[in-house]
């Protein structure tokens, strides 16, 4: 039946064949090429994230990358070498597990000088959250550190429902006072809903793994030192007069401490707090 054959003559009938062998043959060659087109803009997407975070990461400054465990007391001095990546660290399950008493021990609080920080949701080191939703999805917000320091966002550029994100990588992008910054995403997966700055999440994101893999994000019993130590970060950023400024009756952090430092200058404070030197 094919033209190649010996014998092989032209009809109403082979002509029919050729044309529904060739549509198939094109179908499956077509599909085939998008498919590894699609992986490999995937693979391509996914290392330019990491290679973009492990940068940024190496050029922030000594005191920004402190491993969690110094944080919590665990060691003196350390600091991270795998970009807060616990997840391909070998010695952070030798520190969780020779974790100080008092540490494990230690009762989260939903409410840290004066921030609320609930008890239902780990925390990232870029000031996002994440929190698993009933149907299998995972909320991902802004800590209350995050938004505080924003206040109302000049512009939020969320990522299309169906995009994929990457952990460490940008889960969206914000704008404030000509400061244009990236927070990094807390998980990886496909963006399922997109939230904003009016309902309490930014995205809901399907997870790449069932359960997904949490160990580099912070528990609630180890948000207390750390948000400490942004506290710390935050008044360098600002500087003290600033800081004194951005702070209400018994050093709380008012609403909006963009709005209460004008002047400061934003491209950097984003930069130093959201992790984009």
């Amino acid at each position: 039946m094919l033209p190649w054959n010996y014998g092989f003559h032209w009809s109403a009938g082979t002509i029919i064949f050729l044309g529904a062998f060739y549509t198939v043959l094109v179908v499956i060659l077509s599909t085939l090429a998008n498919a590894l087109w699609r992986s490999w803009r995937d693979v391509r997407f996914e290392k330019a994230e990491a290679l973009r975070w492990m940068s940024d990461f190496h050029d922030l400054p000594a005191r920004d990358r402190s491993c969690r465990h110094e944080l919590t007391g665990d060691v003196k001095v350390r600091k991270c070498p795998h970009a807060f990546d616990c997840r391909i660290c070998e010695l952070h399950p030798k520190f969780m597990a020779r974790q100080r008493p008092e540490s494990r021990q230690a009762t989260p609080e939903s409410e840290i000088f004066g921030l609320p920080f609930p008890l239902d949701r780990l925390y990232h080191r870029g000031h996002a959250w994440v929190r698993p939703e009933p149907d299998g999805t995972i909320a991902v917000g802004l800590d209350e550190l995050g938004k505080r320091l924003i206040g109302e966002p000049d512009a939020v550029d969320l990522p299309p429902v169906g995009a994929r994100i990457q952990a460490n990588g940008t889960a969206w992008r914000m704008q404030k006072r000509g400061a244009d910054f990236r927070v990094l995403a807390p998980v990886g997966g496909e963006v399922i809903v997109v939230g904003g700055q009016d309902q309490e999440w930014y995205l809901k994101v399907r997870p790449e793994d069932q359960p997904p893999d949490t160990r580099h994000l912070l528990a609630p019993h180890e948000v207390k030192p750390w948000v400490m130590r942004e506290l710390e970060r935050m008044q360098i950023a600002l500087g003290a007069r600033a800081l004194g400024a951005s702070l209400a009756d018994g050093g709380v952090p008012v609403a909006d401490i963009a709005a209460a430092c004008p002047n400061a200058d934003w491209d950097a404070v984003c930069g130093e707090m959201f992790l984009e030197p």
